[in-house]
């Protein structure tokens, strides 16, 4: 990240074009940020604890985003996902203007993605989705900003991101599982392209909450988990992997806040809940997680933490990276505290 920065200030370009998944995405995004504000610190815009969160003086260069990947929908957002590896954890940045001027979302650009580069790009879409929609509500959140430029990125559940988030839930519904068992459909691979840009608007409007949040430890400690579909230089989890691992757990904790959301994203996503029943907790948080459990069962993913090579000696360590910087947690629809974390993590050890 801090090279692509260097290389962008350098340049004195005046447009950036970003072709590729999240991660050039996110690069792309903060090389222009920092480009367009060149006497600007690395922390400075680097959001609690570990930076200063300042608002840029200069408008951002134009930058054009190219997804290649149907998963991170970073050119509908005005977040960067970056490593700390001092921190052995992820933190990023998060303003409006980071949001690209133009996307160009071709499905072509996907059809030869390799199968598992599917797959969890997928599970990223899947969790922005349920995690955006799941989000404590807008109104509800504090403290309040005393100025619309200190009003954050992340609003929290509204009405429109939910609208965008349930329409991904849906497609996936449909489209998930055929554009992994077929790479050659093009119908399946296209919606889920749209997904991916619809669950984008979603969390860049609402947020995203404990997936994500508990994921970034997962990544950065991961000892020597490596996948075939990626690079083998080093020691790596995928991100829609890291982030999926944890779902099943995250939202059997946080149903009992909003069980009639958590319903609704269930059904969105194929479960038979029907209207007239008032359901209980139990019984919505049996379908929404038999459907994220089916998804990851039928994908054959790595089943748990302990299949990406932890032990229940890492958990603690895990449970301290999370609640380090636990900013995503704001937006969760339930108060979560370390030991609410110490067992998401707990029961994430094997999940189907």
């Amino acid at each position: 990240m801090k090279r692509a920065i260097d290389f962008a200030r350098n340049g004195q370009f005046d447009s950036f074009i970003a072709v590729g998944g999240g991660s050039v995405m996110d690069t792309a995004n903060a090389a222009a940020l920092y480009a367009s504000n060149p006497q600007a610190d690395f922390l400075d815009f680097i959001v609690p604890p570990f930076g200063l969160a300042k608002i840029p003086d200069r408008p951002m260069l134009p930058l054009i985003a190219i997804p290649t990947t149907a998963g991170t929908g970073s050119e509908t957002t005005g977040v960067s996902i970056m490593d700390m590896p001092e921190h052995k954890c992820k933190t990023g940045i998060r303003l409006r203007c980071l949001k690209p001027l133009l996307a160009i979302v071709d499905p072509l650009n996907v059809m030869s993605l390799p199968r598992n580069v599917a797959v969890y790009s997928g599970f990223d879409v899947l969790c922005h989705a349920l995690e955006s929609y799941t989000a404590l509500p807008y109104n509800e959140r504090v403290p309040r900003p005393a100025t619309p430029q200190e009003r954050p990125v992340y609003q929290g559940s509204n009405p429109i991101s939910d609208m965008w988030s349930l329409e991904a839930l849906r497609v996936m519904q449909k489209y998930f599982r055929r554009s992994v068992f077929d790479p050659s459909d093009e119908e399946a691979r296209t919606h889920m392209l749209m997904a991916s840009s619809f669950a984008g608007v979603g969390i860049g409007n609402a947020g995203v909450h404990l997936c994500h949040g508990l994921s970034y430890p997962i990544s950065s400690q991961n000892k020597k988990y490596t996948d075939p579909d990626y690079p083998q230089q080093k020691a790596l989890i995928p991100h829609g992997l890291s982030v999926v691992t944890t779902a099943v757990a995250d939202f059997e904790f946080l149903i009992p806040a909003c069980p009639d959301r958590h319903a609704n994203a269930a059904k969105a996503l194929g479960a038979d809940i029907p209207v007239r029943v008032s359901a209980s907790n139990e019984y919505i948080s049996r379908h929404l997680c038999d459907q994220i459990r089916g998804f990851m069962s039928d994908f054959k993913v790595p089943n748990g933490l302990g299949a990406l090579g932890f032990t229940p000696s890492d958990l603690p360590n895990l449970t301290d990276a999370a609640v380090s910087s636990f900013e995503k947690a704001s937006i969760a629809p339930r108060k979560t505290d370390r030991d609410a974390v110490a067992v998401i993590y707990e029961k994430s050890m094997k999940i189907y």
